[in-house]
């Protein structure tokens, strides 16, 4: 993360109150930056910490942690959301989801506004990444 610019990062409970709390943090972190997708890198953020506290084992257990981590390179912000993973779930978007449906979009959000994204597994867990490159 050095040679991307890590702006900074915050380890949060993994609990339904970590998602504005996570929200305002990198909302914080990307006041003096102007970048143009900081309203998506926020809206990406939260569903991400939203799947971590309801489908990742960090949310399963009652000391579980999420950390996202924020860095900026050449115009791209680099966002990951690091949880305790799932034996029994993979990070995929739905495919029958809509604009308008009423849950499930998370990962369909982060396919359609990210630059890039992926996820992959570490000792401890999992992390999700999205890009976004400024316009």
């Amino acid at each position: 993360m050095r040679a991307l610019g890590l702006l900074g990062q915050v380890d949060l409970p993994a609990e339904v109150a970590a998602v504005p709390r996570a929200r305002r943090y990198v909302r914080d972190l990307l006041k003096g930056l102007d970048h143009p997708r900081a309203e998506d890198a926020l809206l990406l953020v939260s569903e991400l910490v939203t799947n971590a506290v309801r489908h990742s084992n960090s949310g399963r257990r009652p000391d579980g942690r999420v950390i996202v981590a924020v860095a900026h390179h050449l115009g791209t912000l680099h966002i990951d959301v690091i949880d305790g993973g799932s034996t029994e779930r993979q990070p995929r978007p739905r495919t029958d989801v809509s604009p308008d449906s009423g849950g499930g979009r998370g990962l369909w959000l982060v396919q359609e506004l990210a630059t890039a994204w992926g996820w992959y597994e570490t000792l401890s867990g999992r992390v999700v990444w999205f890009q976004l490159a400024g316009r």
